[in-house]
C-alpha cells in the first residue's frame, strides 16, 4: 500500500509539474527578456554586448581574466571614437570611460545628485556606509581638514624614519631566502612589508604581537572577498571579508582610544594615529581655555574606520607600485644607473643613519622615477562611481540613475603625455614638467574633491624604497616571454609577481 501510495504521489508531482512548467519557462523568458530590454535601452547607440547573460552578464569573463576583460572595453571605447562603452555586471548595467576629458566629468561632479565614489562595485557592503569616499560636500571637506595634520612635513619626516626601519628588515629576509640563487616572487613579500609599514605607521606600538597575527589574518580575508562574487551568505567569501572589516576596524578604533590617552599626556607623536589625536586633544584644550563649546568629537570607531581606509589605500596600490618599480629598473639600466649615482651622491649604507627627510626632497631623479612609475602603471586602474540620478554625459547621452560608471587612469596615463608607451623619468624633470604641462592626463591619485589626501606619503614610500633596493641589493629578473603583462591582484602586478633573484650589493646593510 505505502508503495502504491508513493507511485500515485509521484505521478501526480509529474503531472503537476507537467502542467506548471509552461508557466515557469515563460516566467524566465519574460524576466529574460524584461533584462535584456532593460539593458538594450540604458546602453544606446553605445558599443557592448548585444545579447547579455541573465543577472551575471559578463561576470565570468571578468573573473577569470580582467586583464582582457577591461582591454576589451577600452578598445571598443577607442574604436568606436566614443570614448567609452557599455557592459552588465551582476545586474548592474556599467560604462567604461576610456577618455580623460569625461572622466574629469566624473570626477568634478561627485555629489549626491550626481555621482557617488564607490571604490569597489560592491564596497558599501565591505566598508561600511560611514566610509571616507561616501562622504559628501561640507562633511567631506571637514574630514579632510581634520586629517590634514597626519601629512604634514613633520609627520612625514617621523613616518619616513619607521618606513625604512620596516623595508630595510624586509630586504634583509628577501636576501637571504634567494641568496642570489633562487628566484623569489615579491608581490606577496611586497605586500606583507606594506602591512607591517601601514600597521607601523599608522598605528604605531597601539598594536600588540596577537594583534597584528590578527590583522594579518582579517586582512588577507578582506583581500579575497575583494575578488570574490558578492554572495552576502554565510561561508562565502565576501561575507568572510565583511566580517574580517569590522574586526579590523573595531582593534584600530582601540589603537585610536590609547593614542588619544598618551597624546593627552603630553608626550611627542610616533604615529598617524598620534598625529591625529595630538590635534584632537589640541582642540578640547584650546577650547576649555577660552570657555566655549567643546567642539565636535568624532568617535573612536569611526576614526577606527578612516585608519582602515588609509590602510586599505596604501596597502594594494603600494605593492603594485613597488613590484613594478623592480620590474622597470631592471628593463631599463640606465635608469637603474641615473638612481644609484644620485642615492650614493646623497646617503650610504655605512652612515649608519637612515635617509633624512630632507635629503628624500633632494632625490629629485628618484622622485621623478616614481612618478612615472606610477604614471606608466597606475596601480588603481579604474575609480568606480555610481550615478544617484541621470546625468548628462555628452550632448546625446545621460548615463542612467544606478549605473556603474569606471572613469580609467590608466588610459588616461596614455594620453596626451609624448611617447606615452615609453618609460621616460626625464618627463617628470624641472626642464620638461610634464606633471604640469599635462596633468589633466595624470590621474592616478585622483581628481576633483576626493583626490587621494596620503599622495605624499604614498611618493615618499615609493622613493625611500627604490633608494633602499637599488643601494643594498643587485637583482636580476626572472626570464619569462609573459613576465611583465598585466595581471589584477586586484591592483595591477606584472603576471610573473615581479620574480627575481636578489643578492647583497652593499659590503654590510645598515643597522638603525
Amino acid at each position: 500500500m505505502e508503495m502504491l501510495s508513493w507511485g500515485l504521489d509521484g505521478a501526480t508531482l509529474r503531472q503537476t509539474l507537467a502542467s506548471i512548467s509552461p508557466y515557469i519557462v515563460g516566467l524566465v523568458v519574460f524576466f529574460f527578456l524584461k533584462e535584456q530590454f532593460s539593458y538594450l535601452k540604458r546602453k544606446g547607440p553605445l558599443p557592448g554586448p548585444h545579447i547579455i547573460v541573465p543577472f551575471l552578464g559578463s561576470s565570468i569573463p571578468m573573473i577569470l581574466n580582467p586583464t582582457e576583460f577591461w582591454a576589451r572595453l577600452a578598445k571598443r571605447a577607442e574604436s568606436s571614437g566614443l570614448g567609452f562603452s557599455a557592459d552588465f555586471l551582476m545586474g548592474r548595467f556599467i560604462l567604461f570611460i576610456r577618455s580623460t576629458e569625461l572622466s574629469h566629468k566624473i570626477f568634478a561632479n561627485v555629489r549626491p545628485d550626481a555621482f557617488h565614489l564607490i571604490g569597489h562595485p560592491f564596497g558599501k557592503k565591505l566598508f561600511g556606509e560611514h566610509n571616507m569616499i561616501y562622504m559628501f560636500d561640507q562633511a567631506h571637506k571637514d574630514l579632510r581638514g581634520r586629517i590634514a595634520p597626519n601629512f604634514t612635513l613633520k609627520a612625514l619626516a617621523t613616518y619616513t624614519a619607521i618606513q625604512q626601519k620596516v623595508i630595510l628588515s624586509h630586504l634583509k629576509q628577501w636576501v637571504e631566502i634567494s641568496n642570489g640563487s633562487k628566484p623569489i616572487s615579491l608581490r606577496i613579500l611586497c605586500r606583507d612589508m606594506n602591512l607591517e609599514t601601514s600597521q607601523t605607521v599608522f598605528a604605531g606600538p597601539y598594536l600588540s604581537k596577537e594583534a597584528r597575527e590578527q590583522f594579518n589574518k582579517d586582512y588577507n580575508l578582506f583581500n579575497v572577498g575583494l575578488m570574490s562574487l558578492p554572495f552576502d551568505l554565510p561561508g562565502f567569501a565576501f561575507r568572510k571579508a565583511q566580517l574580517a572589516v569590522s574586526r579590523l576596524v573595531y582593534t584600530l578604533a582601540g589603537c585610536t582610544k590609547e593614542s588619544k590617552s598618551r597624546m593627552r599626556s603630553g608626550e611627542e607623536p610616533i604615529c598617524l594615529a598620534d598625529f591625529w589625536m595630538q590635534d584632537t586633544v589640541r582642540e578640547i584644550a584650546e577650547a576649555e581655555a577660552a570657555g566655549k563649546p567643546m567642539p565636535a568629537q568624532t568617535a573612536d570607531e569611526e576614526i577606527g574606520g578612516h585608519l582602515f581606509d588609509f590602510l586599505f589605500a596604501a596597502q594594494d596600490a603600494s605593492t603594485s607600485s613597488l613590484c613594478w618599480a623592480v620590474s622597470l629598473l631592471e628593463s631599463h639600466p640606465d635608469v637603474l644607473q641615473k638612481v644609484r649615482a644620485e642615492v650614493s651622491a646623497l646617503w650610504t649604507p655605512d652612515s649608519g643613519e637612515p635617509i633624512s627627510a630632507e635629503k628624500l626632497r633632494q632625490m629629485r631623479y628618484t622622485e621623478a622615477v616614481a612618478r612615472e612609475v606610477v604614471r606608466y602603471r597606475p596601480p588603481a586602474t579604474m575609480v568606480p562611481h555610481i550615478a544617484g540620478e541621470p546625468f548628462q554625459l555628452t550632448d546625446w547621452y545621460t548615463i542612467p540613475k544606478g549605473t556603474i560608471v569606471f572613469p580609467s587612469v590608466y588610459e588616461s596615463s596614455f594620453q596626451g603625455f609624448p611617447e606615452p608607451d615609453r618609460f621616460d623619468p626625464d618627463r617628470f624633470s624641472e626642464d620638461r614638467q610634464e606633471d604640469r604641462v599635462y596633468k589633466r592626463f595624470f590621474l592616478a591619485f585622483g581628481a576633483g574633491a576626493h583626490q587621494c589626501v596620503g599622495q605624499r606619503y604614498a611618493i615618499n614610500h615609493l622613493m625611500l624604497f627604490i633608494a633602499l633596493f637599488v643601494s643594498l641589493i643587485d637583482f636580476k629578473r626572472e626570464n619569462s616571454d609573459d613576465r611583465d603583462e598585466i595581471t589584477y591582484m586586484p591592483t595591477i602586478v606584472p603576471k610573473d609577481g615581479c620574480t627575481v633573484y636578489l643578492s647583497q650589493r652593499c659590503a654590510k646593510f645598515p643597522s638603525f
